[in-house]
């Protein structure tokens, strides 16, 4: 059992183990030992709820990655293709599945679609005239993964372009699905809180959904009392500033991938004296992340200039632990000492690791370029000079930075300012093509279709009246000790986390007329528990709200999310999934 799941208010190995039983009976359906083809980008989500043992325990036998032409040479029965759903992956299966046959002896195949099936596939695979060698067919619902006690996600890297680009409602559908799972298993949610027009399309999908299976009464006592659904458009700031919490830096700086990171492996390297530097690492080295580490879970929330503090006082007490075996004299003690000795080393382990990871990010924000962007950042957020060309992006483009940091800049500033004027627009446009070339003329036009980036039309700036309403800029924050969520990015409060704490105290009606600013419509829908479900709270007791973002959330948000549950007149905790 994976007992970082069940240290929050809500147990995710409920769900953990209920996603891998649809698994073993899955593999079980395939009788005798088994090859696994996996789609490369399922084996980072799948790591997270069945490692090999699993697999193993089930007669698999050797695992591949899908590749066009024929597979690797494997002495099993059955070979299954575990794969999303997507056109392209179907004329590999075909590939791999005709040069098979060709080869002999026969084998029985399978095909595993994560989500869900679809038509569209099934029907390339007939006219690729491959449908009927696969005996089972089926899909399976990896919806929501459950990532640490309190986080779930789906891994869907292109919701964001789905949704607001493309307008397609798939991953609006998979959240739908993904929510009526967790209801089936944790109970009904009484309410439902939304803001934006994906976020009423899932609530309205859910709504259908449950009126579809009114014969089967969900008799679960609720563990959740709300669930507030998030679109991102709501708030695109948060996501264009830089995050400054360890975590967050982390994954600006390197990224997090199904909560493993790589990282440049000379800092691992073991010091040996008189190498000289020698043989040092190639291979990147990848640490998975979550709160099973117990030195994780106490610093990836903190703004990054409260680590190192943290880090010193805790290498002083594994320092002063290791030197209790000098004091142990008897047997006994001696014994006791050597007992906690596994827990020690694992410790002073992750404190190295997480020393070198502090330095590495450390030479990021000690540079003059950080400083410089980070400046600029807080600048727009607070409202300085959003208004014409900046001479920081100016200098980027024509000293040719990276066009990720250059938009994130342009984009930051046109969501500061309700838009950029059009001749401000115009100047950016030119030189970002001028510099990186014509071809990002589609980037430019789909940042616009997105929202991120677009002309400041006939009305008023809208920013200073949400950033003074929600109090989204605060001047004295305190990065050590903080007070306020804004420590997450040193002064700016994240307006998705501001409008969660506002539901929960006093209530969005005391921020109507910002609401109706903020794109989409703002809504609540009460879902009625069946007679005897009803919860009594009792006096002091905390709610439990399950926020659920449509188009992806920051580490940053997640910290303050986790902030705000820790406060002691909190009322409510908080359930983060994206």
């Amino acid at each position: 059992m994976a007992t970082h799941l069940s240290y929050g208010r809500v147990n995710l190995n409920v769900l953990r183990e209920a996603v891998r039983r649809e698994l073993r009976e899955f593999l079980d359906k395939c009788a005798g030992s088994k090859a696994i083809v996996w789609d490369e980008y399922l084996t980072g989500p799948f790591g997270l709820i069945a490692q090999y043992s699993l697999l193993k325990e089930h007669e698999v036998e050797k695992m591949f990655t899908l590749k066009g032409s024929r597979l690797p040479a494997a002495d099993v029965k059955n070979i299954i293709f575990v794969v999303r759903p997507r056109l392209e992956l179907m004329d590999i299966i075909s590939e791999n599945v005709l040069s098979e046959d060709r080869r002999g002896p026969a084998r029985d195949f399978h095909i595993l679609f994560v989500p869900r099936r679809s038509l569209l596939c099934e029907q390339r695979l007939k006219d690729l005239g491959v449908l009927g060698s696969f005996i089972h067919r089926e899909e399976y619902s990896l919806d929501l993964i459950p990532f640490d006690g309190d986080l779930l996600s789906m891994e869907s890297e292109g919701a964001f372009k789905e949704c607001y680009l493309e307008s397609d409602q798939t991953s609006l559908y998979h959240a739908a699905k993904g929510l009526m799972t967790l209801q089936a298993l944790y109970g009904t949610i009484p309410q439902i809180f939304g803001k934006g027009e994906c976020a009423r399309q899932v609530a309205n999908m859910m709504i259908r959904m449950k009126r579809e299976f009114t014969g089967s009464q969900n008799s679960i006592f609720p563990v959740f009392d709300n669930l507030l659904l998030l679109d991102r458009n709501v708030d695109l700031l948060t996501p264009l500033a830089t995050q400054l919490t360890y975590e967050g830096l982390i994954d600006e700086i390197y990224g997090i991938q199904n909560s493993y990171v790589k990282l440049p492996p000379e800092k691992f390297a073991p010091k040996k004296q008189g190498d000289g530097g020698k043989d040092l690492p190639t291979e990147a080295k990848k640490l998975q992340l979550n709160s099973a580490e117990e030195l994780y879970a106490e610093i990836r929330d903190k703004n990054f200039n409260a680590v190192g503090s943290v880090l010193s006082k805790k290498a002083k007490v594994i320092s002063a632990a290791f030197e209790e075996r000098h004091n142990a004299k008897t047997v006994g003690e001696i014994k006791q000492f050597v007992s906690q000795l596994p827990h020690m080393q694992a410790a002073r382990g992750s404190l190295a690791n997480h020393t070198s990871i502090a330095e590495l990010i450390k030479d990021v924000t000690t540079s003059e370029d950080f400083f410089d962007k980070l400046t600029v950042e807080q600048e727009f957020m607070s409202g300085i000079d959003t208004d014409k060309v900046n001479s920081y992006i100016e200098d980027c483009i024509a000293q040719k930075h990276p066009l990720i940091k250059v938009l994130r800049l342009v984009c930051l500033q046109s969501v500061c300012n309700s838009g950029l004027k059009q001749k401000v627009l115009d100047y950016y446009k030119r030189e970002i093509l001028q510099t990186y070339g014509y071809e990002h003329i589609l980037t430019l036009h789909n940042l616009e279709k997105t929202g991120l980036l677009k002309p400041q039309t006939g009305g008023r700036n809208t920013y200073p009246t949400i950033r003074k309403t929600l109090r989204l800029w605060m001047d004295d924050v305190n990065e050590q000790n903080p007070t306020d969520i804004s420590y997450v990015y040193s002064g700016y409060a994240p307006l998705s986390v501001r409008l969660a704490q506002l539901l929960s105290r006093p209530g969005w009606r005391s921020i109507e007329e910002v609401l109706r600013i903020l794109p989409g419509p703002h809504f609540e829908e009460r879902q009625p528990l069946p007679t005897g479900l009803q919860k009594k709270r009792q006096p002091g007791e905390n709610r439990v709200t399950l926020i659920f973002f449509l188009g992806g959330v920051t580490f940053a948000e997640i910290a303050a999310l986790r902030f705000l549950s820790q406060l002691e007149d909190g009322g409510r905790s908080k359930e983060t999934y994206r």
